[in-house]
């Protein structure tokens, strides 16, 4: 399927599932937003 912004739509997907995989689950929503921010400005 192709997105009209399809590298910047890839690059946010690797940052979630990189987030995720590294923390697990069970945390507050806000632990994975900022730990998703992180990840997205670096």
């Amino acid at each position: 399927m192709a997105y009209l912004h399809q590298e910047l739509t890839d690059q946010v997907i690797k940052a979630f599932y990189k987030v995720y995989n590294t923390l697990g689950f069970g945390f507050l929503e806000r632990v994975y937003q900022n730990a998703l921010f992180i990840e997205l400005r670096n």
